[in-house]
């Protein structure tokens, strides 16, 4: 059991097993190379010439020679003499044993031989063999190796390792619930790549869940409004009035409701816009030019579009587009008219153009302009400029519709000053690129 908790212990680290597996890998590679190595030398190494030993007399003339018979053998001269007769002369080395020549091996270790008591040479006449070069140093040589390749790679990989742990930290804090958290990209490789995606992703979920929040809220207040209002045209009519009163107090309540519809309506519209995954309808190629004809018609609001432009048409979904030019055109009857006249749609301009692959639609009207700090804030949800009043109708999702509907399109919307005085605000959309050829 130990063991096992261990191994599990272990294996939960992925730099240690990324550590020990190239750890395995390198000492594996060197013995399966040392191993081929000495294989290769020892198969094509000469097998070593016999030594040939000499008997020199002191004018350097040779007398005898011989060869050792074997490991271990003692060496045999014939050693010519005056007379014709030889004599035999055995040498033997200090520390070898013949079993044949026992004499030789009880004069080992005698005084006077030079050697020591168990047969080995001085230390200053030895010439032993360096440790790498011995058949076991070649191992313990591959072994430093493979010890100084592992202390240099366990950095590098625990490096790589830390980047994961701090990675996996960060999307443990942000599953408990902390959608502020980031973590840190460093390098650029495939984990700086992948936090770069993990930050990105965390940040449009956190925006998400904050937009989400303030239309919740925002959307129980504008709610309240109404029902406020129908609540007490109820009571009004319990009352005992006249038939006028009963009659604007019924109209009241209509009106409530139809605004509650209304409200209902575009906090749906805008919770599909803003999921990027939601279906908002067919895509096909919408002529401009006959919509906005008909929507300024039915405000009665000034139409421009460049001479002999009949149809100017974007690929988005028709009835988007059309809640897009609507709510502008509302926005600036509503926000920008003072007169009974420019509530008509008296001053309220609607034009087309094209720049380029763009299409830009233009509405303008002659009310009192969007002040330059509030440009971008009139298209988040809910918001009115400071000092509109609700009697005006609207409860700020308009413009906020206007946007979500102008990026699911691919293209931008942007407040501006209107020659003149007055605001302007202009959506700009991709031209199709076949339709208007």
């Amino acid at each position: 059991m130990p063991i096992r908790s261990l191994s599990r212990h272990w294996s939960r680290h992925l730099y240690l097993r990324i550590w020990l597996a190239v750890v395995a890998g390198v000492a594996l590679l060197m013995l399966v190379v040392g191993w081929a190595w000495r294989a290769t030398v020892e198969h094509h190494a000469a097998p070593p010439a016999p030594r040939e030993w000499l008997v020199l007399n002191a004018q350097g003339d040779v007398l005898a020679s011989t060869t050792r018979a074997g490991p271990g053998a003692p060496l045999v001269f014939e050693v010519p003499l005056p007379g014709g007769q030889t004599l035999p002369l055995q040498v033997q080395r200090s520390g070898e044993r013949s079993a044949e020549h026992p004499r030789a091996s009880a004069m080992h270790g005698m005084p006077g031989t030079g050697h020591g008591s168990e047969g080995r040479l001085p230390p200053h006449l030895r010439q032993d063999m360096p440790w790498w070069a011995k058949p076991s140093g070649f191992f313990w040589m591959l072994g430093l190796i493979g010890l100084a390749v592992a202390l240099g790679l366990y950095p590098v990989v625990r490096r790589l390792t830390q980047r994961l742990e701090g990675l996996q930290r960060g999307v443990q804090r942000w599953g408990e619930g902390d959608l502020s958290v980031r973590v840190p990209v460093q390098g650029d490789d495939e984990v700086a790549d992948l936090s770069e995606r993990f930050n990105a992703a965390a940040e449009r979920i956190e925006a998400l869940m904050a937009s989400q929040k303030s239309l919740l809220a925002n959307a129980s207040h504008e709610l309240r409004s109404p029902l406020a209002r129908i609540r007490m045209g109820l009571e009004l009519m319990n009352s005992p009035t006249d038939s006028d009163a009963l009659a604007r107090s019924r109209a009241e309540i209509l009106r409530n409701m139809a605004e509650l519809d209304q409200l209902i309506d575009e906090i749906l519209l805008a919770s599909r816009l803003d999921a990027q995954e939601a279906n908002i309808g067919t895509v096909e190629s919408v002529d401009l030019v006959g919509l906005c004809a008909e929507e300024c018609a039915r405000v009665g609001a000034r139409f421009e579009v460049p001479e002999g432009l009949a149809q100017l048409e974007v690929p988005g979904v028709s009835k988007l587009l059309r809640r897009l030019v609507r709510n502008l055109l509302e926005n600036a009857g509503r926000y920008g008219a003072g007169s009974q006249d420019a509530t008509q749609g008296g001053g309220i301009e609607l034009s087309l153009q094209t720049l380029g692959q763009q299409v830009l639609i233009a509405v303008g009207d002659r009310g009192p302009g969007v002040p330059l700090e509030y440009r971008d804030r009139i298209f988040e949800p809910f918001f009115r400029l400071p000092g509109a009043s609700e009697r005006v109708g609207g409860v700020g999702l308009g413009l906020s519709l206007v946007k979500s509907i102008a990026e699911r399109h691919g293209g931008r919307v942007r407040c501006a000053d209107r020659p003149g005085g007055g605001a302007c605000f202009e959506v700009s959309l991709p031209q199709s690129k076949t339709a208007n050829t």
